[in-house]
């Protein structure tokens, strides 16, 4: 079973920023002493920046740690629109490029306080990669080192279940109580390979069933899954190993996207090696917690 989440961190500060089309306010916190190499956690959908605090505390030893809520995940409110003429593909944002965007601002608003010029560790999951990977080709974000982790970054996408959801948005929408909270919580069982404990699984699926605004963002996260495109930023994919050491690590029976991914995306990347964790599905950070937790301390301990 896997173990239970740390929540003694708190996101006690916020961000904003404003794009074109939107107005953002992200809650962040870091830990660790200032004078400390940069070390930022990227968290994917449906989760938050929760599914890293078991790793951050131990690693504040080393790195000056930065985790965050995306926008409309976790504490982190959904961007508020600017304008009333915004379509509803913009508004979706299958590709990542708003939330990407805020990322990209976040992170050279965190950089100001570093005292080398190499940037930060970048560890991510699931959309968390193509989040950091659009930052570093489109935004100019250089990172010291990035671990990629069961990410979203090659296509094709798609579950059966975000077919569904999307091909009908309306009747899902329109679930509550126990009906909703079943689907939420078999999609987040149906993530891992091994048991979540009843407060792991109370913890990951606590935004999403708490309130309407809740739910709703539930549906509108997997119907963005469902449109999920890389076509922007996948074919240079190359200059990325070419600008930083990358590792990609992988849980074995990830259900979500087939562990073959992952020795595609290192052609792709040109990354340094692939790590494969017997025994982890797609949240591989409660299958093989100690696993992972070697890993990340080797690869960061040598960048």
């Amino acid at each position: 079973m896997a173990p239970p989440p740390s929540s003694d961190i708190v996101l006690d500060k916020t961000f904003q920023h404003s794009t074109t089309l939107f107005n953002y306010h992200i809650h962040w916190t870091s830990l660790g002493n200032a004078t400390l190499p940069p070390l930022i956690f990227i968290h994917g959908t449906p989760w938050s920046s929760l599914v890293w605090h078991s790793y951050a505390q131990p690693l504040s030893r080393y790195f000056r740690v930065y985790l965050f809520d995306n926008p409309g995940f976790g504490e982190s409110p959904l961007g508020e629109f600017r304008s009333e003429d915004i379509s509803k593909e913009v508004a979706l944002d299958a590709d990542l490029a708003q939330q990407s965007e805020v990322f990209a601002a976040l992170y050279k608003f965190w950089a100001r306080e570093w005292r080398e010029g190499k940037g930060a560790h970048v560890v991510a999951h699931d959309h968390g990669g193509l989040m950091s990977l659009r930052a570093h080709l489109l935004h100019g974000c250089q990172y010291r080192s990035l671990c990629l982790i069961d990410v979203v970054a090659l296509g094709p996408f798609g579950q059966p279940l975000f077919q569904l959801v999307a091909e009908n948005e309306g009747v899902f929408a329109a679930l509550t109580g126990p009906v909703f909270e079943g689907v939420v919580e078999s999609y987040i069982r149906d993530a891992a390979f091994k048991e979540l404990s009843r407060e792991t699984m109370d913890a990951l699926k606590k935004p999403w069933i708490m309130s309407e605004e809740g739910r709703k963002g539930f549906v509108r996260q997997m119907v963005q899954a469902n449109s999920r495109s890389t076509v922007e930023v996948e074919g240079r994919y190359r200059e990325v190993g070419e600008n930083m050491p990358v590792r990609i690590i992988w849980g074995q029976e990830d259900g979500w996207i087939p562990v073959e991914t992952a020795q595609r995306l290192k052609e792709k990347l040109n990354a340094e090696d692939v790590v494969v964790i017997e025994g982890a599905g797609h949240l591989v950070m409660y299958d093989q917690a100690g696993r992972l937790g070697i890993e990340l301390g080797w690869w960061l301990s040598r960048k």
